[in-house]
């Protein structure tokens, strides 16, 4: 990917200096393929030179031989070649696609809904493809241009002057296909994107769609973005074609042209009728890598606008340095002045908030829809960084834990649960390898759910499908509180987490947040209804993104619940589930 300028220092451009020996190996490779393809018009000059004015059978033979050997060292090397082009694909991809995948996880959380989705995997995907076709072996065999040139000089300078003009007109002819095709492949691209995010979303929301009757305005919307995106692809598709036949029929005129030329020298005795034939082969072969530079064109523009596009991301989420072990937390959490913007955004949602629970302490988190509970604990688990402030883990802020580390002491239920492909099981203990099957156990009681995963076909072998669709809401809610629960973590927080489960589920839920509380952890609760908050001994109330109050439970319910004076009527404090104190 050397088209790819000022990206020598990018971590794309380390990983493909590490294989610059198979690059050299492949340089000297295509330098003895190149002599190799001489083969052919060496052979037809000494045929039309040699063999036939002297009729000699056995040097016809001797030819023969010779030049099959030469033909096969050259499929063989050309073969060879090939192989290590897309093994230099392969292994850039296992170079950089843990760290692709980790910045695509990273991009929703440091991007917010400006991030590009899983794209950023589909960049490595086209430059390993590209790097496994035939493109790069054209780029390879182009600095060998001149050699079959100065071979048709060789020849006669008026067979030079023809291949060279030849070779100056396609060369032209791919810088112009290289500045027309270029705005039309990056704008195919961009509706592409478009079209899968319309896809992608659709297919999140199919139960909406159908129940709501919006599958038929979805289906039109995504007609629209396919119509679009195919108009853009066909357009590019359009200009490479195009300006691909014109080079193949530019290159078999030069040939002729070639011919015509040799054919006019002979008839004036000033070359031999085996040049006329090298000299053809000689000109095709010169120009043959321009000719499949053009054929590629539009994957060398894909990759190469992929390229770009992944250093830039690669260097706008640099890697994270690995930090020092501390020890696992046991004290206290505290938050210290935080102010909360959504990822991507500077709108500020929390301001100012302050507070700090000891072991053994719950807190309940309550307020109106939109007043900022979700945006807190976010931050509370590190998953939104804080724009100031710091939230602490016994007096360690939480960037100076690696997110592998700060896991195992932290327990997170959100709010729109999700639950990956695997079993019962692995989705309790996080996927960790090697989890026991007692820990697993352990949690899955902390959370009240033994019972109803005994009861399922598999038990905790079930397999809980793609997201989570083989279990009901409730119970795969009940499942990612036990994975909350799983490793008796420090500190454990729930995003209205009884908002799918019934009378039986809230009991649980109660109980668990007191058995964790009892074993030392801090457990934070934001909740619907105010059974979600009777296992805890804290409450803060956000309003309109501030600390409206933080203390005791009863004490701050009195406060907040009283009646005011002014008015017909008391007014009381509206809680998430649209109406109840």
């Amino acid at each position: 990917m050397a088209a790819a300028p000022g990206v020598r220092r990018s971590e794309l451009g380390e990983a493909l200096r590490a294989c610059r020996g198979a690059f050299v190996g492949v340089g000297l490779m295509s330098f003895v393929i190149n002599l190799l393809y001489l083969t052919g018009s060496i052979f037809m000059l000494e045929v039309y030179d040699r063999v036939l004015p002297s009729r000699s059978v056995p040097t016809l033979i001797g030819l023969i031989v010779i030049a099959t050997g030469l033909y096969m060292a050259q499929g063989v090397l050309d073969l060879i070649r090939g192989r290590i082009l897309g093994r230099i694909g392969t292994a850039l991809d296992e170079a950089l696609n843990a760290r692709v995948f980790d910045t695509v996880v990273r991009l929703p959380l440091t991007l917010g809904t400006r991030s590009e989705g899983l794209q950023p995997l589909r960049d490595l995907d086209n430059i390993r493809s590209f790097l496994g076709s035939m493109g790069p072996s054209a780029f390879f065999d182009l600095p060998w241009l001149p050699l079959y040139l100065g071979i048709c000089f060789a020849f006669h300078v008026a067979i030079g002057v023809t291949a060279l003009v030849g070779a100056i007109v396609l060369v032209s002819l791919t810088l112009v296909t290289e500045y027309l095709s270029r705005q039309p492949a990056r704008a195919a691209m961009g509706l592409a994107a478009r079209r899968n995010d319309l896809a992608a979303a659709s297919r999140r929301n199919a139960e909406v769609m159908v129940a709501m009757g919006m599958a038929a305005r979805l289906n039109q919307r995504w007609g629209e973005a396919n119509e679009r995106y195919l108009a853009g692809h066909q357009n590019a598709s359009d200009i490479t074609g195009g300006l691909g036949a014109i080079a193949k029929v530019l290159r078999m005129m030069l040939q002729s042209a070639v011919l015509g030329v040799g054919a006019y020298l002979v008839i004036h005795q000033e070359a031999t009728a085996g040049i006329i034939i090298a000299g053809s082969i000689l000109s095709a072969r010169a120009l043959a890598p321009v000719d499949l530079a053009i054929a590629h064109w539009k994957s060398f523009v894909a990759a190469r606008q992929s390229w770009e596009r992944l250093n830039r991301l690669l260097e706008q989420i640099p890697e994270r340095p690995k930090p020092h072990q501390l020890q696992a937390p046991a004290s206290r959490l505290s938050v210290e002045g935080v102010g909360i913007a959504a990822p991507g955004d500077q709108r500020m949602i929390i301001q100012d908030v302050s507070f700090a629970l000891t072991a053994g302490q719950g807190l309940g988190v309550i307020g109106s829809s939109g007043s900022g509970k979700s945006s807190l604990i976010r931050a509370l688990v590190g998953v939104w960084q804080p724009f100031r402030g710091k939230v602490r883990l016994d007096g360690a802020a939480l960037d100076q834990w690696s997110s592998d580390m700060l896991g195992r002491h932290i327990g997170y239920l959100p709010q729109d649960v999700e639950l990956f492909s695997g079993t019962v099981a692995q989705n309790i203990s996080r996927f960790d390898t090697s989890a026991k099957s007692e820990d697993i156990i352990a949690a899955a009681k902390e959370a009240g759910v033994h019972e109803m995963i005994i009861k399922m076909r598999d038990g905790y072998n079930t397999h809980v499908g793609e997201q989570g669709s083989a279990l009901s809401a409730g119970q795969a809610q009940r499942v990612a509180l036990a994975r909350a629960l799983y490793g008796d973590p420090f500190l454990i927080v729930l995003d209205e987490p009884n908002s799918n489960l019934d009378t039986e589920g809230d009991e649980a839920l109660t109980r668990a947040v007191r058995a964790a509380r009892e074993r030392g952890a801090v457990v934070v609760v934001v909740a619907h209804r105010p059974i979600g908050i009777e296992g805890v001994d804290q409450i803060l109330v956000v309003k309109d993104g501030r600390m409206q109050a933080f203390g005791p439970k009863e004490q701050v319910l009195a406060q907040v619940l009283q009646p005011r004076v002014a008015g017909p009527a008391p007014i009381k404090i509206v809680s998430d589930a649209g109406g109840k104190p």
